[in-house]
């Protein structure tokens, strides 16, 4: 049986669809809040690693005085505490539903003391069972990775499409001026490997400067629903309702 011409190339409505999609990115709420979501992975990334690895490194080094099991078990809580942060941050900036982790889920506030479960041992071993509680770790330590990732993007993003805005204003300033993103002689402005000495060759670069932005914001909501969508598939594992 043939398929038709719509249902192979996309219908004339989804193709509208995402026409509108891409084209309202720069004016969509959800836009900023993508883009809020992806700065903030910076330090909260680099705040999770150093923050695991120096638990679970002075737990480690403390086992041996039994020290350093009530720091790695601290460690483990702490992790999974986070990760329920994230799962908040997942489901108010980018808007995906994303479980927490097992062990806040079933915490139970008894006299000033949030334990799971019918005692201290009893929350001991449902912290330490939970396979959220490890993925809870996965996630805060991809975080460091994706936080960087994401800075990078957002940083480049913003460069890139500033300075071949700017071009119209200031292809023609003196030669003091310092060019964006690359040189040039006699103080020419400059984006990468293009010259620019004229107005005609100005508009160009900001044309191309609008194009660039559409695609980078359309990227960097994908990016950032992607993380927020991994976010949730870890939580996920092992976490059952």
């Amino acid at each position: 049986m043939e398929m038709s011409t719509a249902e192979t190339t996309g219908s004339p409505e989804t193709l509208r669809g995402l026409g509108r999609r891409f084209l309202g990115a720069p004016v969509r709420a959800q836009t900023y809040k993508n883009l809020l979501y992806l700065l903030l992975a910076f330090p909260l990334g680099i705040a999770y690693f150093v923050g695991l690895l120096t638990g679970g490194t002075i737990g480690v080094g403390l086992l041996l005085t039994w020290v350093g099991l009530p720091i790695l078990l601290g460690t483990l809580a702490a992790a999974a505490a986070v990760a329920g942060f994230e799962a908040h941050l997942a489901r108010r900036l980018v808007g995906v539903e994303a479980a927490v982790p097992a062990f806040l889920r079933d915490l139970d506030v008894r006299e000033g003391i949030a334990l799971p479960g019918d005692g201290f041992l009893a929350a001991v071993k449902r912290l330490v069972t939970a396979p959220s509680t490890w993925t809870a770790v996965v996630l805060l330590l991809a975080k460091f990775v994706f936080g960087l990732v994401s800075f990078v993007a957002v940083v480049t993003s913003a460069s890139v499409t500033a300075a071949l805005l700017a071009a119209p204003f200031v292809y023609d300033a003196p030669a003091e001026t310092i060019s964006f993103l690359g040189s040039a002689p006699s103080g020419a402005y400059t984006v990468g490997s293009w010259v620019v000495t004229t107005l005609p060759q100005a508009l160009a670069v900001a044309a191309a400067g609008v194009v660039f932005l559409f695609v980078a914001l359309n990227l960097l909501n994908a990016l950032a629903r992607f993380h927020a969508l991994y976010t949730a598939k870890l939580l996920r594992i092992g976490n059952r309702p």
